[in-house]
């Protein structure tokens, strides 16, 4: 009987989760990220944080820390403002390739056994300046998920997985699933702050989208993709104040010209390799994974199939993920 903590760390929240053998004994998450280092200019909170999940998370299992046989850390905890910084590995990276960036340290202020780091993954430019800089792109913690969703599906490349998110992902798979390039957007964020911090935020009443409108959806990414974001942007006003359509036909039509921004970066961007007959398999929060299948969908661009990955399989990515790259760095028997 093998018993595995997983901790999965973002810019403002933690997730940990207790396995025994693949299967989840308990799970527990705190708001407490990356964020709060580069606030205070310290890890303590961080480590606090980390500390009193694992803790709780073991208390919920009734296990004990001396019956742990492994730790494994992932995402933005091994950044500059993590737990401990420990370098990207080069794409083309895959589960090989991870495994040996892995590096184990022990950290008496979170948990008495070592844990060992999951590296993350950025692209390869050299001499980057304003004539290139688009072509960089970085991750810390979308490539355990993206490993996990390889072996859950069974799919073998070249794919192109799109994970939108605060920061949307599209990540370049090739035959080998070796991650090849990815590209990220602030998506999220941009939603976010349009739809509760700016004029936009009476017309949506401060709320996403609740279920999708495709008419809507697609004349926002029309509209951005014609007149601009900031313009379309404002439209939402527009159709609050002088039409029939409802909140969420007007949230709807932001989403669109959101996301379909976000296809433009897909097919144009150089940090990746897009080609109109790559498979895309979709993951992330049910509304964006179907606006995103609509809007694919209806871009006569995009011609390989579309997979949209199941709430199911989405469950623990991070963590199963983990566990993979460990395996075949030889961590568990």
């Amino acid at each position: 009987m093998t018993h595995i903590i997983t901790i999965d760390t973002g810019t403002t929240n933690t997730r940990v989760t207790l396995w025994q053998d693949n299967h989840v004994l308990a799970h527990e998450a705190c708001e407490v990220g990356v964020r709060d280092t580069a606030i205070t200019g310290n890890r303590e909170k961080l480590q606090t944080g980390v500390r009193n999940t694992i803790n709780k998370t073991l208390a919920s299992a009734q296990v004990d820390a001396e019956q742990i046989d492994l730790v494994i850390g992932s995402g933005m905890i091994s950044s500059n403002v993590g737990l401990f910084e420990l370098p990207h590995v080069l794409a083309p990276a895959g589960l090989q390739q991870l495994a040996r960036g892995m590096v184990s340290v022990t950290i008496p202020e979170v948990f008495s056994k070592p844990i060992w780091f999951v590296p993350g993954v950025r692209n390869v430019v050299d001499n980057i300046g304003l004539h290139n800089c688009e072509a960089m792109d970085m991750m810390r913690g979308e490539e355990v998920e993206v490993m996990s969703v390889i072996d859950q599906l069974g799919m073998t490349g070249p794919a192109m997985m799109v994970m939108p998110g605060s920061h949307s992902k599209f990540v370049c798979i090739d035959d080998k699933n070796r991650i090849t390039g990815c590209v990220t957007t602030l998506a999220g964020e941009l939603m976010y702050v349009i739809t509760h911090n700016t004029i936009l935020a009476q017309s949506l009443d401060s709320q996403f989208a609740t279920s999708i409108n495709q008419e809507m959806l697609l004349a926002g990414a029309q509209s951005a993709q014609t007149i601009g974001l900031g313009r379309t942007c404002f439209n939402v006003r527009t159709l609050d104040q002088f039409t029939i359509y409802e909140r969420n036909d007007r949230a709807n039509f932001l989403l669109g010209a959101i996301l379909g921004a976000d296809l433009l970066t897909l097919k144009n961007s150089t940090a990746i390799k897009m080609m109109p007959g790559t498979p895309v398999v979709i993951c992330g929060k049910p509304i964006m994974k179907e606006a995103l299948a609509i809007l694919i969908n209806n871009d006569d661009y995009f011609s390989g199939k579309i997979t949209v990955v199941s709430d199911e399989t989405q469950a623990h990515l991070a963590g199963r993920g983990a566990i993979l790259v460990a395996s075949a760095r030889g961590l568990i028997k």
